[in-house]
């Protein structure tokens, strides 16, 4: 008979569909070319014989032919698309796409996900460990509850479900969230493997951080939480936090900022200087006379609104008039004087 694809496969003649994919799915992982990356050659040959003798058997009619001719019957069979011609005979497909479709369609079982016909797949099962070291802290965070649903389990005979979504702050100060920035953020995470065991993965997420992203705000990276038997990874969720400013305080799309100043000051007028968060220096002249609680509106001197592109929100001061705790009698004769009192 030749090639004999039940011995490849660990299987007797008589194997059902199921037994043909469960040793299909442990072999397969077992001889990927990028689980042995110490002896490649000799994986791959082996992963290419698994899988065509996998494509031949889980085929109705290849395994009636190879049954009853041999891999001598299987060279005869016309290709699908042919009319009749048996020239070409049997030519066994890709076999990273066979492997790719398999578990592409069995309900990612041990931590794959739908891996499509790339060639390019690497496993998503090496290495792990816990959530910790965002932005070098060495915080911590566990994925270990459960909840939702998720697709069957290996066979179909269980459900794999999904965790909440672990979330953490991203603190950021009122310049980035003005100008926008770059954040790389290293986490680790629990991962299981093939065997079912969970072993530790690190990995460095880029959060690009956009003008005028507000508090509360969430970047959502899917499935890069823990791993655990029975469940899928949960999303990991970074919330935008705000970082306090000694001078701005914002609401919504516009900035806020005290000023006092000296009642002389408020009568007379006065000069406001301020660096705007991206750095410029703002000199705005004050004419009109300042009573207390009085409050000047800057157009356009807010934060950036992110669905309005273009378009900033408004600069608020607030004054806070300082009165003298006492005055002289020449003073307030010449207050007098010139007020008219």
């Amino acid at each position: 008979m030749g090639v004999d694809y039940y011995n490849i496969l660990k299987v007797n003649r008589n194997a059902t569909d199921e037994a043909l994919k469960k040793s299909y799915r442990r072999l397969a992982m077992q001889w990927h070319p990028d689980k042995n990356p110490s002896d490649k050659s000799t994986a791959e040959a082996k992963f290419k014989q698994i899988t065509e003798a996998y494509e031949v058997l889980s085929d109705p009619q290849k395994r009636a032919i190879y049954d009853q001719y041999g891999e001598e019957g299987l060279k005869g069979m016309p290709p699908p698309d042919s009319t009749g011609s048996s020239n070409h005979g049997f030519n066994p497909r890709n076999a990273e796409d066979v492997f790719a479709e398999f578990f592409a369609s069995t309900s990612k079982p041990y931590g794959f996900e739908n891996m499509g016909r790339a060639k390019s797949m690497r496993f998503q099962t090496e290495g792990a460990g816990t959530f910790g070291g965002f932005g070098g802290s060495e915080s911590r965070y566990h994925s270990s509850a459960e909840g939702g649903s998720g697709a069957s389990g290996v066979g179909g005979t269980s459900q794999s479900r999904k965790p909440p979504p672990v979330e953490t702050k991203l603190p950021c100060s009122l310049e980035e969230l003005y100008t926008g920035s770059t954040r790389k953020m290293k986490i680790s995470r629990n991962v299981l493997r093939p065997n079912g065991r969970l072993a530790s993965e690190s990995e460095i997420l880029t959060i690009d951080v956009k003008p005028g992203w507000k508090k509360g705000t969430k970047i959502t990276f899917p499935d890069k939480g823990n791993e655990a038997v029975g469940q899928l990874p949960a999303d990991l969720v970074f919330v935008i936090d705000e970082k306090p400013h000694d001078v701005y305080t914002r609401e919504g799309n516009n900035l806020l900022v005290h000023q006092k100043i000296p009642l002389v000051d408020a009568l007379a007028g006065t000069t406001v200087n301020l660096k705007t968060l991206d750095g410029r220096d703002l000199v705005i002249k004050v004419t009109d006379v300042i009573s207390p609680g009085y409050e000047l509106v800057v157009a356009n001197e807010g934060m950036p609104i992110v669905k309005e592109k273009g378009k900033m929100g408004n600069l608020r001061i607030k004054f806070d008039v300082t009165f003298p705790s006492r005055l002289t009698s020449e003073q307030r004769a010449t207050i007098r004087r010139a007020l008219g009192g």
